[in-house]
């Protein structure tokens, strides 16, 4: 499933991007001269395309790019899918920022070689595009898939010899979920693309509540459970951010469950008569009853086995 939404994911920004870099030219056609400035040397503008071009040229690039990306990604596996989703994003947003300075350099302008400078647009698409670097190679590095533990569990709890440290890591991902943040995030994209651009004011009235929706959407749109020798750790979202915790001692018993989206009133992060539920997928989940407050579960694979690892852990902190 993690792969799965992750390749939704790259199809929806790869045709967002797209879209981006060829409507935004001819939605500005009307403020635009004839031929726009597209490229500068000096500090003023020394090449020229027409509207149509503009839009097209850009995008070509963009779709030759994400094609060579995504055959390369096919090809290298899941070690490629860091850095080829690290390209995917920095590449997008460069493309599509220094898209919206060229439009705004030009609006309003009766000749090309009157447009104004996009140099200072260039610079913060250009530290934008970085940031977006960095934090999609974070996101890259938490995905990549865990070394596998020594399983040998059998019953409720597990049988830990003295000495010997066991740890139980599973994820779990809702493509749906990250569609959802996908196009919102879009929405939100397109807007500041579009202010960017001199088309549009900020809208703050449109941007906020759908950035706000894809954040909070991605941020439910997948997760990570560890149980270690501290306890159980809850991570969420592609950053492993916010995290819940408890100690091995604080949980009183722990155990694998079967729930349903229409028992816990939905999917992602639910408030209910069972308590709280992380619900990514119907099925096999981990809950755990704490010392203090509701039962917490969470939707993620071999609930069993980290259930058991919880176990044999908070039985060793009472003894």
């Amino acid at each position: 499933m993690k792969r799965t939404s992750g390749r939704w994911g790259a199809v929806v920004w790869t045709v967002g991007v797209l879209a981006v870099l060829a409507v935004l030219p001819l939605a500005a056609s009307s403020r635009l001269p004839d031929r726009i400035a597209t490229h500068w040397g000096n500090g003023s503008p020394d090449g020229s395309m027409p509207i149509w071009a503009a839009a097209v040229f850009p995008a070509l690039i963009w779709a030759v790019l994400a094609l060579a990306l995504g055959l390369a990604g096919r090809r290298g596996g899941a070690s490629a899918a860091p850095w080829v989703g690290v390209s995917l994003l920095s590449g997008g947003v460069f493309l599509a920022g220094a898209q919206a300075s060229i439009v705004r350099a030009n609006l309003d302008r009766a000749d090309w070689r009157d447009a104004g400078s996009v140099g200072t647009g260039i610079l913060v698409t250009a530290v934008v595009a970085i940031a977006a670097c960095a934090l999609g190679w974070l996101a890259g590095r938490r995905s990549a898939p865990p070394a596998p533990a020594r399983q040998d569990v059998g019953g409720e709890s597990m049988d830990i010899p003295e000495g010997e440290r066991r740890v139980w890591l599973s994820r779990a991902s809702n493509p749906w979920l990250h569609l959802i943040a996908a196009l919102t995030g879009i929405v939100a994209a397109a807007a500041v693309l579009a202010a960017a651009g001199g088309l549009i004011g900020l809208q703050w009235a449109l941007i906020a509540p759908f950035a706000i929706a894809s954040v909070l959407t991605l941020l439910c749109a997948s997760v990570q459970a560890r149980v270690t020798e501290s306890g159980l750790e809850v991570a969420f979202g592609p950053l492993g951010w916010p995290v819940r915790r408890w100690t091995a001692q604080s949980i009183t018993s722990a155990r694998a469950e079967k729930r349903t989206p229409a028992q816990v009133g939905g999917w992602g992060y639910r408030l209910s008569g069972l308590g709280t539920t992380v619900m990514l997928r119907a099925g096999e989940c981990l809950v755990i009853h704490p010392a203090k407050g509701a039962e917490f579960a969470v939707s993620v694979d071999d609930a069993e086995r980290g259930a058991a690892l919880l176990n044999s852990l908070s039985g060793r902190g009472a003894e």
